[in-house]
């Protein structure tokens, strides 16, 4: 099992996809996420919520205790699954800049190397365009406060924020810069929104892409959310091209099987393992090495 901590592990042969997922799609409860983690033989968890809470709603004896099970169990947390950036790219920036150290604090406090971020909600109707400056602007504070604190930013292409479509995403991480702020590739919130995951949004994004998050979905105006492989994310291809370029990082199942909402999704304990058992298939079909 995992250390204590989440410190991305490495191979012998330096590629590698490390198995992890979003645990609160299996139960909100910390005792039966854990354990079905363990049935799985997954050794990592993205800390998105706990009891129905956000992670970064959870106060210190919170985080305490989710420290405490995960050390007993020799489970360690992947990455800070945070909301941060879904909010309207029109909103006060103060409060969120509040949220954000939060994020920080919990990357800390769980020796944690990744945070999940979002690049904000667009206004219905609105042009991307015309709030470009203000993306960019909030992106770049972050990734200058990442570096500060050690940490690296995981930004994923989430459906009708600025950074949806592979060119606002390259837009996002080209303009920022900062080795500080890498992609989190979605193949399943490309296709929903109709844009090809393989090849053409991981060829924008190749070079960014430090994080996995495996759903697969039906192409099509918010298409149906399927395992991997059982989609239109081509997961065969990309798999053997993230193995070729000796991809070495977490894969992280977010699988949504069950319910998809702004700021969660639910799966249950028996759609987390199809989940798992169909990526799994995918990485073997592919000859890739996982753990």
């Amino acid at each position: 099992m995992a250390s204590d901590t989440a410190q991305k592990p490495t191979t012998s042969d330096g590629s590698s996809f490390v198995l992890s997922g979003f645990a609160d799609e299996i139960d909100p409860d910390l005792k039966t996420q854990l354990d079905v983690l363990e049935t799985l033989d997954i050794d990592y968890f993205d800390l998105r919520g706990v009891d129905d809470t956000n992670v970064l709603d959870l106060d210190d004896t919170a985080l305490e205790r989710i420290r405490d099970a995960i050390n007993e169990r020799g489970i360690a947390i992947s990455s800070i699954g945070s909301p941060i950036g879904k909010i309207d790219i029109t909103e006060d920036f103060e409060p969120h800049k509040e949220r954000f150290e939060r994020a920080i604090k919990s990357a800390d406090f769980f020796d944690v190397e990744y945070v999940r971020i979002f690049s904000y909600y667009i206004p219905e109707g609105d042009d991307p365009a015309d709030h470009r400056d203000e993306v960019m602007r909030r992106m770049h504070w972050k990734a200058e406060r990442a570096e500060e604190a050690g940490v690296t930013l995981i930004h994923e292409n989430e459906k009708d924020i600025y950074g949806d479509t592979a060119e606002r995403c390259r837009d996002v991480l080209t303009t920022v810069d900062s080795p500080n702020l890498r992609a989190a590739f979605d193949p399943a919130n490309f296709v929903e929104i109709g844009v090809e995951a393989y090849p053409y949004a991981f060829a924008l994004l190749a070079e960014y892409v430090e994080y996995l998050h495996v759903k697969d979905a039906e192409m099509g105006e918010r298409g149906e959310i399927r395992p991997a492989g059982e989609g239109d994310g081509r997961f065969d291809d990309l798999i053997r091209v993230l193995d070729a370029r000796g991809f070495d990082g977490f894969a992280s199942l977010e699988p949504h099987l069950q319910y998809a909402g702004p700021s969660t999704g639910l799966s249950g304990p028996d759609g987390f393992r199809t989940a798992a058992d169909a990526f799994r298939s995918v990485l073997a079909e592919g000859g890739a090495n996982y753990e």
